[in-house]
């Protein structure tokens, strides 16, 4: 199989498949991703331990922080407690809210983290700020983006002037 036809495998059973977590699977919230393939998580309880991500999500599924993930046990691990079986999109966990299976713990969490997104998307453009009855002049141009990376050319009024004349 290709990478690409792994990658469209993969992603689609993510995006378009409704996972529950079974009795030995729980819920956890992403705080922080240490490297190798590792990421630290917390229960609803608060407890924290490390999960592994399984190879067939590398380099095709992203987690960052604040992401839900359901995760298997691992009994004989130390330091790596869990393997990541499933990654919770918002769709998701609205669908477990409405069904009772999430945790009260992320309740306010998965909320914020929705609102959070949902400002990212649409960003505010800035208000220009109001002038005392004065009109900006066009010819004033001190508060546009000079590109350092080029030449700058100088033209004064008076050479363009003289140039007419001729």
């Amino acid at each position: 199989m290709s990478q690409a036809t792994k990658r469209k495998h993969v992603v689609k059973e993510v995006l378009g498949e409704h996972m529950v977590p079974s009795d030995q699977q729980q819920i956890v919230r992403v705080l922080r991703t240490p490297g190798n393939n590792l990421h630290e998580v917390e229960t609803a309880q608060g407890q924290r331990f490390l999960v592994s991500m399984p190879s067939k999500y590398r380099k095709n599924i992203w987690i960052k922080r604040g992401d839900f993930l359901i995760v298997d046990p691992i009994e004989e691990g130390e330091k790596v407690k869990a393997e990541i079986s499933f990654v919770l999109c918002k769709d998701h966990v609205r669908s477990l809210q409405k069904e009772g299976l999430w945790p009260e713990a992320f309740s306010e969490v998965a909320k914020k983290h929705n609102n959070n997104r949902n400002r990212q998307t649409q960003p505010e453009l800035p208000a220009e700020p109001q002038s005392s009855g004065e009109e900006s002049s066009s010819e004033d141009d001190s508060d546009l983006f000079v590109n350092t990376n080029r030449r700058q050319y100088h033209e004064s009024e008076e050479e363009s002037d003289e140039e007419e004349a001729a």
